[in-house]
């Protein structure tokens, strides 16, 4: 009788188990038992799955932030507040983000995009779900609850920009972060059109009730589909891992050490991603937080119609900011520049809706004002294939650091832009002056871009 044997080894590298048949004879067969999806029949790539996942948590990211855009309405009715404390009431949110985003990305760089931002939808669906009962409670309940949601979504788009760099080839990135960032926009939409509809059936917490329920049923998926690297996934095929890897520029980042701070902000390249945030925040908040109202209050709409009109602009920026990409990404795979991409890609999404506000101005109609804040908002999407991605170029190990960074001194711009959109409405009457001034801050930005940035490794 021939005597034989089973040895099971493991294989981190391959995240199978190695089952080896030992005869009198010798070896006589091997196979991997869990390692990765072997080439053969149609499957849909795993680094798709994973964007698809990243769009859905950042779609509900997004739609989290704006119920309160809409709930605030009859709340203020309700509490009797003016224009200016609205503006605090809806800044609450950036107080928290604004300290979350450095340590976010550190904790990114540190540990991985797949962690943080599971970690991060939890507490954020968690206070999301307390939201309505903080408002009930009392006005300084619910500016903490609102921190604190803020304090959880700051690590949701250096986990995104971190773990697509590791996920998909710097000829595929832009594509990639178009969609996950589409997902992101489509949030608004969702957001402004289930929210009033949600409040007049169920009430002011139905909608909160909603997302929240939604985003830790999203955990359950994302715990067990998603890997921080695609070396580390069980299912994913050899042939989409030699495409990823071949395609990396440097493979080796992915867990740098955090750099002196000065030495970040010794390089003219850190300052232009720096100054690009800082403006595409103050502009893209005073439209998230005040366009309900923004219609409401110089048109007379109700507060459906309100949403309504808020949400078409929201929508087209899904599409034009995947379409953003995808140019990008062909403009490079063309033969040109990287730098040349972020440049022209950034300077589209600042001089646009730059013009677009300022045209603003001369609206008479809502639907007149629903058609500029639809360019302002679609041409805005274009910097996502500009400064978002160029810290991914100038630091790939220290992308969710510098995130961080220029993402907290952005949220500094935000809140002082949503806080001062209530103060100038109070104190002049109208919304045209604060327009006026942020289209400026899009030019001068743009200038500043162009002259520092870069899409070469700096660090």
């Amino acid at each position: 009788m021939r005597k034989e044997s089973w040895c099971v080894k493991n294989d981190k590298r391959q995240r199978g188990c190695e089952v080896v048949k030992c005869t009198a004879e010798g070896i006589e067969r091997r196979v991997f038992v869990g390692s990765r999806g072997e080439e053969g029949g149609f499957m849909v790539a795993e680094r798709f799955k994973v964007v698809a996942l990243m769009a859905g948590i950042m779609c509900l990211c997004n739609a989290d932030r704006v119920v309160m855009s809409v709930a605030i309405v009859p709340l203020a009715a309700k509490n009797g507040w003016n224009s200016s404390f609205l503006g605090i009431v809806q800044s609450s949110f950036l107080w928290g983000y604004i300290f979350s985003s450095v340590i976010g990305g550190a904790l990114v760089d540190r540990y991985g995009g797949k962690r943080v931002i599971a970690w991060g939808a939890a507490l954020w669906s968690l206070a999301t779900l307390l939201t309505p009962l903080a408002a009930n409670h009392s006005t300084g309940s619910l500016l903490a609850v609102r921190a604190f949601f803020g304090l959880a979504e700051g690590v949701a788009l250096p986990s995104m920009n971190t773990l697509l760099s590791r996920w998909f080839p710097s000829h595929e990135r832009a594509t990639a972060v178009g969609i996950a960032m589409a997902g992101f926009h489509l949030g608004n939409v969702v957001g402004l059109i289930l929210t009033p509809l949600l409040m007049s059936s169920i009430g002011i917490s139905g909608p909160f009730i909603l997302f929240s329920s939604l985003g830790f049923l999203w955990l359950t998926t994302w715990s067990y589909r998603v890997t921080n690297d695609p070396l580390e996934s069980n299912s994913i095929s050899k042939s989409e891992l030699r495409l990823i890897q071949a395609g990396k520029s440097d493979p080796q980042f992915m867990k740098g050490k955090l750099p002196p701070l000065r030495l970040l902000l010794s390089k003219l390249p850190t300052w232009a991603i720096i100054f690009a945030n800082i403006t595409n925040n103050w502009g893209y908040f005073v439209l998230l937080t005040w366009m309900p109202v923004y219609f409401k209050t110089v048109f007379g709409v109700n507060l459906k119609q309100a949403a309504w009109f808020s949400a078409l602009p929201w929508g087209t920026m899904a599409i034009s900011g995947y379409i953003a990409g995808a140019a990008s990404d062909y403009f490079i795979k063309s033969g040109n520049s990287i730098t040349s991409a972020r440049k022209i890609m950034q300077s589209i999404g600042f001089i646009g809706p730059g013009l677009a506000l300022l045209c603003l101005n001369y609206a008479r109609t809502p639907t007149v004002a629903s058609i500029f804040l639809t360019v302002a908002l679609s041409l805005s999407s274009f910097s996502q294939a500009g400064f978002l991605l160029n810290m991914q170029d100038i630091a790939p190990q220290h992308a969710g650091f510098l995130h961080g960074i220029s993402n907290s001194a952005g949220t500094l711009a935000a809140i002082i832009s949503t806080i001062g959109t209530g103060f100038f409405v109070q104190w002049l009457g109208s919304f045209q002056a604060f327009l006026t001034l942020t289209s400026f801050l899009y030019f001068t930005a743009t200038v500043f871009w162009n002259l520092y940035a870069t899409g070469e490794r700096v660090f």
